[in-house]
């Protein structure tokens, strides 16, 4: 077994959910239900990184750890990159960065970007993603795309559509069947020496441009594995329709159903 912590950063703000960590599912705030499905990845620890007291508390009385984190960080990465000074981590130990608005996370792909970057002593990052076949998919801005090189680490991500097939979209044609269309999966692997680093390193403008924070570490040279999983995992929850969804979901959990 690789040894890892799983650290979740829990915000109160949002814009579209507010106090959304806080959110009930099934009888236990969502936070909790992050936690819970990420402690079944055989993380050693567990800890929510948050600015807010309630958040903290609610996360104590159901058992797990919190740090209480600076409410001016920028980004999850630099929440997560606190807690491992807070708790003095070393720079070989790999932290897996859950978000707060994952219950559904599956525990078997938060270990296995641990395990990935573990194999993969030349990548300070690991990160997911799964095959995409539909044109529909590859052109929505809202869906990050991802290309490998031939190591599996990653080239570039995108809101575009990369790999831009060319010859079947000037023919409007589908998509090649062998076409390596990748989604990425916004769960992330981190050697704690580069989240030591992470402050120091300028934003870079293709980073800003396409609003997705991976892209500093690729600037800045680092490598990012990618491990490819068979399928999708459940959605986060970023809207009421999602909450509903996986409220739904631990419900049939709760009485008995089958629902994975």
């Amino acid at each position: 077994m690789v040894a890892f912590h799983v650290v979740i950063p829990a915000r109160h703000a949002s814009t579209r959910l507010p106090g959304k960590p806080l959110l009930p599912i099934a009888g236990k705030p969502m936070v909790v239900r992050v936690a819970e499905q990420a402690a079944q990845s055989g993380a050693q620890q567990i800890w929510i990184a948050t600015d807010h007291h309630a958040i903290a508390g609610v996360v104590h009385e159901h058992g797990f750890k919190a740090c209480l984190t600076k409410d001016t960080h920028a980004s999850g990465t630099d929440r997560i990159a606190e807690v491992v000074e807070q708790q003095g981590w070393t720079d070989e130990t790999i932290v897996v960065n859950v978000q707060g608005d994952e219950p559904l996370m599956p525990p078997a792909l938060v270990r296995a970007v641990a395990e990935h970057l573990h194999a993969h002593p030349e990548c300070a990052i690991a990160t997911a993603c799964h095959a995409i076949h539909d044109e529909a998919a590859l052109r929505n801005p809202n869906i990050v795309k991802t290309v490998l090189d031939k190591h599996g680490n990653a080239l570039y991500f995108s809101r575009a559509p990369i790999p831009y097939p060319r010859d079947a979209f000037a023919a409007q044609q589908p998509l090649p069947q062998d076409m390596p269309v990748l989604r990425h999966i916004g769960i992330y692997a981190y050697r704690v020496s580069f989240l030591r680093a992470y402050g120091r390193l300028a934003p870079a403008a293709i980073e800003q441009f396409e609003a997705l924070e991976q892209l500093r570490a690729l600037y800045h040279g680092y490598k990012i594995g990618v491990f490819v999983a068979e399928e999708a995992p459940p959605s986060g929850v970023d809207t009421e329709q999602d909450l509903q969804v996986a409220r739904q979901i631990f419900e049939k959990r709760t009485n008995g159903g089958t629902t994975k």
